[in-house]
């Protein structure tokens, strides 16, 4: 049997790692664009930031591929699919059969097509070559403003990276506040209380509508409202899209991303897709979407990778869950942290003082969102929760326990979870729980 991979990511790892648990026989192709072995997406504004080398950003040992007998093709695109053929061609005229496939073609970053773009030193912020170019151009130019269209994570992360290399950064932000997709007012206000005491400025309901040049490099981007902020380097922070339109001109089903089952399988028979580009089930808000987070394209890749070798998986759902830091002070959501309506109850605790801050959403009895700065310390035991749908009030109400008091407490853990619950968890020889 051939399979075929389109991508090198997270979600390639977790396909080939698991269909090699099940299958030792099948003919396994990747194919990647990109001409790197794998490396973690995640680490990038740590490694544009000088705090790692290249060497750690490695995902996998070099040898991953050899040792699980996979064939790499780097420096390739793919530019079409043949379902009826099962076939892949590529830009440089390589044609490859399969008998599955799995797209796993991440997501593409939004850059406005705004005037000046081709001006050296805008760059995008989402892949090693882009930190690479980031690098050559600050050792090659006198840089010391930056500005950074976007102030969600991608945008942050930069941000943050810049900073720890001495730039003076401005965040332009469409939205009302930065990170707006992940969390709420209060807590984008401690994080941009936090930029502007590290001298970043911060200009929100805003958008860069023109790049500026001199001699062929940026000088100054133009906002909206006509003002002119001087910088020697662009980084567009916005956000990724699904890279779907492979599939979308193969006929396979596309919503915003690559519509999929819980197995991984689209429209058409034995083609997959997982990771950014799939549109997937995610289990707090009921429905398929697109979350684009390193965990859950692995679990994907896993899921896909056992059923093209004839294990049948099924996907739970997975949850959106994001982590950035500012200042040395970190910020996460998970799940419907920032929600509020009808049906929903939300718990907080604020000390602005020492930037931290809890959010906890309720539908019910049950956990459904989070929002933790500062103190991040129960994000796992909460995020059990949510994954896990527990009915926490009828739980708790046996033991005559004030629950919300005890979720939202820093002691809250393990022990104060029922028992079937903490069995489910917990196990192993010598584990009394």
């Amino acid at each position: 049997m051939n399979i075929v991979i389109i991508g090198n990511s997270a979600t390639a790892v977790g396909a080939i790692e698991s269909l090699r648990q099940h299958d030792q026989s099948a003919e396994v192709l990747a194919i990647s664009e990109e001409p790197h072995m794998i490396y973690s997406r995640p680490l990038l504004s740590h490694y544009l930031a000088g705090e790692i080398d290249k060497a750690r950003l490695a995902y996998r040992r070099a040898d991953f591929y050899a040792r699980h007998h996979v064939q790499p093709v780097l420096s390739s695109r793919v530019v079409a699919i043949e379902p009826r053929e099962r076939q892949v061609h590529t830009e440089s005229g390589q044609t490859y059969p399969y008998d599955k496939l799995l797209i796993c073609t991440g997501g593409t970053p939004i850059v406005p097509p705004i005037p000046g773009l081709d001006a050296h030193g805008a760059f995008s912020f989402t892949r090693f070559d882009d930190a690479q170019g980031i690098l050559r151009y600050l050792e090659s130019v006198p840089v010391k403003r930056a500005v950074v269209v976007g102030g969600g994570m991608i945008g942050l992360k930069a941000t943050d990276a810049l900073m720890k290399r001495g730039l003076a950064v401005t965040i332009v932000e469409l939205a009302p506040h930065i990170l707006s997709a992940a969390l709420d007012e209060i807590a984008s206000r401690m994080m941009t209380d936090l930029l502007h005491g590290a001298g970043t400025e911060v200009i929100t309901d805003e958008t860069v509508v023109a790049v500026h040049s001199e001699e062929g490099r940026v000088r100054a981007v133009e906002l909206r409202d006509g003002h002119i902020i001087s910088c020697e380097l662009l980084i567009f922070g916005i956000g990724v899209r699904p890279n779907a339109s492979l599939a979308k001109e193969a006929g396979i089903a596309v919503n915003r991303g690559i519509v999929v089952d819980e197995h991984m399988r689209t429209s058409i028979p034995d083609v997959y897709a997982a990771g950014d580009v799939a549109e997937a089930y995610d289990l707090v808000v009921d429905m398929n979407r697109t979350v684009a987070i390193w965990p859950n394209a692995y679990r994907q890749g896993m899921i896909a990778g056992a059923h093209m070798v004839g294990v049948s998986r099924a996907d739970r759902g997975g949850i959106a869950m994001n982590t950035v830091e500012v200042c040395g002070v970190p910020a996460m959501s998970i799940g419907n942290g920032n929600a509020s309506g009808d049906g929903l109850e939300v718990l907080i605790e604020v000390d602005e003082r020492r930037s931290q801050y809890k959010r906890l959403v309720l539908q019910g009895d049950r956990l459904v969102g989070a929002i933790l700065v500062g103190r991040i310390n129960r994000a796992g035991i909460y995020t059990g929760l949510i994954r896990n749908k527990l009915n926490i009030g009828a739980t708790q109400a046996a033991r005559n326990i004030d629950w919300r008091k005890s979720l939202m407490s820093e002691h809250f853990g393990l022990l104060s979870l029922p028992d079937e619950y903490r069995k489910h968890i917990v196990t192993g020889a010598g584990i009394e729980v």
